[in-house]
């Protein structure tokens, strides 16, 4: 499995914790060529240095999904980086609590 995803470029947003986050780092360790976008450009960082820490490639830059500039700047640093995207992931978002039925 892990030779799937080497050198494909995987761009997540909300990486910066939770389910993004555990996606960065476990695609890296796939091979993938990850590219985080968040709004808290400190745990993009953190991760990023972690997952470069450990032999994998990463780019990232802060992004606010609801920010249509930020959204084209988090292409444009995959771009720049790696050379284009074939994995988007759309992560971010804001969930409500509440009862599935609700």
């Amino acid at each position: 499995m892990a030779n799937k995803l080497n050198d494909k470029v995987v761009v997540i947003t909300g990486a910066s914790s939770g389910i993004g986050e555990a996606m960065a780092r476990e695609y890296a360790k796939m091979g993938a060529k990850v590219v985080l976008g968040a709004r808290r450009e400190e745990e993009l960082r953190r991760i990023a240095e972690e997952i470069r820490s450990r032999g994998g490639w990463v780019a990232y830059t802060p992004c606010d999904v609801v920010n249509e500039a930020d959204c084209k700047a988090l292409i444009e640093c995959a771009i720049d980086n790696f050379g284009g995207i074939d994995v988007m992931i759309c992560n971010a978002g804001l969930s409500m609590r509440a009862l599935f039925d609700d």
